[in-house]
């Protein structure tokens, strides 16, 4: 495990730092800020460059200081010294930053998912965190924790969870929160801005969403979809879709959320979400996928009833008590 980050760079002059396809605030969060505390601490390191590639985001998350220097394109065939991957439950999920991954010396996995593979040389993953970034404040020495940095912190922090409500928010989490704010970030613009901040197409998407989702197995699982002609109808990306999960997942009565959409022809993902006993990671996995014991997802090739009818059974099987 890792004691701290300055101890695993030792020697490295140049660090390539990605994170997962489709990245979320956790995930964005977490690369800006080890972003900032590695160019702010350039000199101590012995540090040239530290760059960052991640797959584009939605502009909300502009509000964090070194996003706009992310680089969303892959046409460079540099080769680093240390490559971190944060956020990453698996190398496939890293996408087109695996070629950097790969021509690497040394490989850093800085994680909190339960489904981690362990992929690279060095793996630091913190099931039981509630974020990578609340991961990360620990292997940081707080006194060079600016309040740029705590902001990306801050903000990866309430995205995992659920501005604190998911029930991966531990105490931990809380004074980790604390500190954050102690820093003197505006915690609220921030909440605001990242998380609750909606387009009007957002809503709109949201809305059908709601509107045309069902209930099955006894109520006890809500289920909703929206497929790639409704997207391009919005002219809406797969960001439009964030928050529609959790929306599902408050619905009285419900121990099973599942959001599906359809990202390229004949090709799902599919987002659940936990409210009782049922282990949503064990079938992410069982389907490629991965993510927490209450969220978790995974993508499959065919027809939505092909995704819903190989899906339930699986919920079905802990519902009832299945192994």
């Amino acid at each position: 495990m890792i004691k701290s980050i300055s101890a695993e760079l030792t020697g490295a002059k140049k660090i390539v730092i990605a994170g997962h396809i489709r990245p979320d605030g956790d995930c964005i969060g977490s690369c800006t800020a080890l972003y900032q505390y590695l160019n702010n601490n350039k000199e101590s390191l012995g540090l040239e460059k530290a760059d960052v590639y991640l797959e584009p985001f939605d502009s909300d998350y502009l509000i964090l200081n070194g996003a706009d220097e992310i680089k969303h394109t892959y046409e460079s065939d540099e080769s680093y010294d240390v490559f971190i991957s944060l956020d990453s439950g698996s190398i496939d999920r890293l996408g087109n930053a695996i070629k950097y991954f790969d021509t690497a010396k040394k490989t850093i996995n800085i994680d909190h998912h339960i489904s981690n593979t362990d992929f690279a040389d060095v793996n630091h993953v913190i099931a039981d965190a509630s974020s990578t970034c609340e991961v990360l404040y620990d292997l940081f020495e707080d006194e060079l924790i600016d309040i740029k940095i705590a902001e990306s912190l801050y903000v990866g922090i309430i995205h995992d969870t659920g501005v604190f409500k998911h029930s991966n928010t531990s105490e931990h989490t809380m004074a980790i929160a604390g500190r954050l704010m102690a820093k003197g970030i505006e915690f609220s613009r921030l909440i605001d801005e990242s998380f609750y901040s909606k387009t009007y197409i957002q809503n709109q998407i949201l809305g059908r969403c709601l509107m045309e989702s069902v209930l099955c197995m006894d109520n006890k699982v809500l289920i909703s979809s929206v497929n790639r002609k409704v997207l391009d109808f919005y002219d809406a990306t797969s960001s439009d879709t964030d928050g529609i999960i959790d929306q599902l997942r408050v619905t009285k009565g419900v121990e099973v959320a599942v959001f599906i959409y359809e990202s390229n022809s004949s090709e799902y993902k599919v987002s659940m979400r936990s409210n009782g006993d049922v282990n949503v990671s064990r079938i992410a996995v069982f389907y490629g996928g991965g993510g927490h014991v209450k969220a978790a997802g995974y993508t499959m090739v065919g027809t939505l009833h092909d995704v819903i009818n190989n899906l339930l059974p699986l919920i079905d099987e802990q519902l009832n008590g299945g192994d």
